[in-house]
């Protein structure tokens, strides 16, 4: 594969702020005029459309915070904070799955979080007998999850596996250990390599690994090395994310030292250093933040325009 070269001076000439593009509808839309009967006049319209039906368990418990966090989360050491979620999920389940017509099945499934392996064994074999019992999985489902390497149990990628799960994506951030003490994250390169270890062992098809770049104390230099190391792990799929500092939306960002934060152009040249090592790695750009293997379904549903 081609390296693909990053030019910065146009790069440059599009530097203006845009919307958030993580998640949508993105939530700078969100409205508190959205009523009950909207959301069940939404659900009438979409079951007309006898579309397949994508699914996302949002599980937001975390033994502690990452700094750079803005994902909505419950710090806890609590374990039976997850117990009593549950009771409440499967409340939620009887309420609106009995709504979404059972003729239309499910072709994706993802935990996200939070910390989904904050659950432990018996939680999340629970939480599946509540998602299978109440809706119609296809046979080729696609079951994915967001492992923290900090907090993967014995037996929970076996019994992922169990329910069907071949896909993991791994927070990292960087293997910087004074980045990682500067954003509240210590986890050793040892640990999130044995994570891989046993996810592949399990039987997952797919390890993904997540990135983030212009967090404190980060050079172009240092984030190469960073990378490097990603790329030892083998992974499918990277998710490099671009750092925005908003601590008047996320007060623990206060806690980050802005002068510890790389200078704009510091972040442009780690953006080139990214895209550029990854592609010549064979990785594909798929858009945004994401990279994929040339032979993973993401590059080639890009190559055949079918991606969405």
């Amino acid at each position: 594969m081609n390296t693909l070269e990053v030019n910065l001076d146009l790069v440059q000439q599009y530097n203006e702020a845009g919307p958030r593009y993580t998640s949508y509808p993105p939530a700078n839309i969100f409205s508190e005029t959205f009523r009950q009967e909207d959301l069940d006049q939404s659900i009438q319209a979409s079951n007309t459309k006898d579309r397949p039906i994508s699914l996302y368990f949002h599980l937001p418990f975390c033994h502690s915070l990452c700094w750079f966090c803005g994902c909505n989360k419950i710090i806890t050491r609590n374990p039976e904070a997850a117990d009593e979620y549950l009771d409440y999920l499967a409340k939620e389940i009887d309420l609106r799955s009995h709504e979404i017509s059972q003729e239309r099945s499910v072709v994706q499934l993802h935990y996200g979080g939070g910390t989904p392996t904050f659950f432990n064994v018996d939680q999340l074999d629970r939480l599946w007998g509540l998602i299978e019992q109440n809706f119609n999985f296809a046979p080729d489902a696609e079951l994915s999850i967001e492992i923290d390497p900090r907090t993967m149990q014995p037996g929970q990628p076996e019994v992922l596996y169990k329910h069907g799960f071949r896909r993991a994506s791994l927070g990292i951030q960087d293997f910087n250990p004074q980045v990682q003490k500067a954003v509240h994250r210590i986890q050793p390169e040892e640990m999130t390599r044995n994570t891989v270890d046993q996810l592949r062992e399990a039987g997952f098809t797919s390890v993904n690994v997540d990135l983030i770049y212009g967090l404190p104390y980060q050079t172009a230099e240092s984030f190469e090395e960073t990378l490097e190391r990603a790329l030892a792990l083998n992974p499918d799929r990277f998710a490099v994310f671009n750092y925005a500092h908003v601590p008047w939306m996320i007060p623990a960002q206060r806690i980050i030292k802005e002068d510890t934060l790389p200078a704009p152009e510091t972040k442009l040249a780690m953006l080139k250093l990214i895209t550029e090592t990854l592609t010549r790695e064979s990785y594909h750009y798929i858009g945004l933040d994401h990279f994929a293997r040339e032979e993973d379904e993401l590059s080639l549903a890009q190559k055949s325009r079918t991606l969405q």
